[in-house]
C-alpha cells in the first residue's frame, strides 16, 4: 500500500532535515541574502522578452498582467476567494515572460533542442529566499525545495553570490500572487510567492504551491493546456471571466514533449474554479471521469515526478542506477 499525502510530506521533510547541506541555506549565507534584498523592486515589469521576428500578430494577452485589464475584470480576478495562481493575471495566470515563440514549441515542457539556453546547466539551480518571509513561510519554501531535490536529480543550491543565473524567491507586491518565469531566464530570476494575510494563506496553503511555481521555473507547463485536454475535461466557458478565456487555450498536437498520459492528479493542473467569475459555485473546468478531482497542490504526482526527471535526463538509460533510483522514488512517493 502506498503512503498517503501526509506521510509523503513528513518523509520528505525528515529526509530534508537529515541531508540539508545539499539544499538548505546555511547561516553563513545570511549576508548574501541581505545583499540580495536590495536587488529587486517590489514591482516587476510586465514586459516580455519577445523575439522581434514574432512581433507581428502577437495576441495582446501575451503581454498583459492583471494590471493591464479593464477595472471590472481586475475586480473579478482579485476577489478574495480567487486562487493566488490566477490573481497575477499573466498568461494562464502565473506564467510570466512568455511569447508565442515559446508556445509554438511546447506542450508540457520546453523543448531544449529549440531553447537550450532555458535549461538549468547541469540541472543546478542556485536560489535565494527573501528575508521578508517569516520562519514558518520559509520552512514551506525549504520543504518544496527539499522535495524536488530528493525526488529528482535536479540540485537546488544556495546562491554563492557569484553565479550569474539564480532564482530569487520573493513576495512581489504588484502583480501579487504565485507566479514564475518558464525555464531559466538568465540573471536574477523572480519566483513570486505572496505571503499569507488575514483573508487567505495565499501561496503558503501547502508545500505544493511553491513546488508548482518552481516547476514552472524548471520549464514545466500546465497540464490542462495539452492538445488532448478535451478528451479528459470540459471547459465551462460561460463560467469563465470573459477577458481571461484565452487562458484555457490548448497547445498544438505537434508540440508534444513528453509521452505521458493525461494526469488529473498533476500538481500542474488547473483547479476546478480557476478564472471563474463566481469561484464559490461556478466551475470552469470539469473532469469527464466521475469522482476525479483536479488542482491538487499537495505533492508531485507520479507522472509529475517522471516528467521532470525525464526533462532533466535523470532517467537516461546510460546511467541505470540513477534511472532506477528515480523511477522507484516516483512510483513510491508520487501521489
Amino acid at each position: 500500500m502506498l503512503p498517503n499525502a501526509n506521510i509523503v510530506t513528513l518523509m520528505v521533510a525528515w529526509i530534508g532535515q537529515q541531508s540539508c547541506g545539499r539544499f538548505l541555506p546555511s547561516s553563513t549565507s545570511a549576508n548574501r541574502y541581505r545583499l540580495a534584498q536590495s536587488l529587486p523592486s517590489h514591482s516587476v515589469s510586465t514586459s516580455n522578452d519577445i523575439n522581434e521576428n514574432w512581433s507581428s500578430g502577437i495576441p495582446d494577452y501575451f503581454l498583459k498582467s492583471v494590471l493591464d485589464y479593464p477595472p471590472e475584470s481586475q475586480t473579478l480576478l482579485l476577489q478574495d476567494h480567487q486562487d493566488s495562481e490566477v490573481t497575477p493575471g499573466f498568461f494562464q495566470g502565473d506564467m510570466a515572460g512568455l511569447g508565442p515563440e515559446f508556445l509554438a514549441h511546447t506542450r508540457v515542457g520546453l523543448k531544449w533542442d529549440v531553447f537550450p539556453e532555458r535549461k538549468w546547466t547541469n540541472g543546478t539551480v542556485p536560489f535565494v529566499i527573501s528575508s521578508l518571509y517569516l520562519p514558518n513561510e520559509r520552512l514551506v519554501i525549504e520543504r518544496a525545495i527539499s522535495t524536488l531535490n530528493f525526488m529528482t536529480c535536479i540540485n537546488f543550491v544556495p546562491w554563492d553570490g557569484k553565479a550569474k543565473d539564480y532564482l530569487l524567491i520573493w513576495p512581489v507586491e504588484q502583480p501579487a500572487g504565485c507566479w514564475s518565469y518558464i525555464g531559466k531566464r538568465g540573471g536574477q530570476q523572480i519566483v513570486s510567492l505572496r505571503q499569507p494575510d488575514k483573508r487567505s494563506p495565499r501561496c503558503f496553503g501547502s508545500v505544493g504551491k511553491p513546488i508548482h511555481e518552481l516547476l514552472h521555473a524548471l520549464g514545466v507547463f500546465h497540464e490542462q493546456a495539452r492538445s488532448d485536454r478535451d478528451d479528459h475535461v470540459t471547459v465551462i466557458t460561460e463560467n469563465v471571466i470573459p477577458d481571461y478565456l484565452h487562458n484555457f487555450n490548448k497547445q498544438s498536437e505537434l508540440n508534444a514533449t513528453f509521452s505521458f498520459d493525461y494526469d488529473y492528479n498533476s500538481i500542474m493542473h488547473y483547479g476546478s474554479h480557476f478564472f471563474s467569475y463566481s469561484p464559490r459555485d461556478k466551475p470552469t473546468i470539469v473532469p469527464k471521469v466521475e469522482g476525479v478531482k483536479i488542482g491538487q497542490r499537495i505533492m508531485l504526482s507520479k507522472t509529475d515526478c517522471l516528467k521532470v526527471n525525464h526533462l532533466y535526463d535523470c532517467l537516461d538509460e546510460s546511467n541505470p542506477f540513477q534511472r532506477d533510483k528515480y523511477l522507484t522514488i516516483c512510483r513510491i512517493l508520487g501521489l
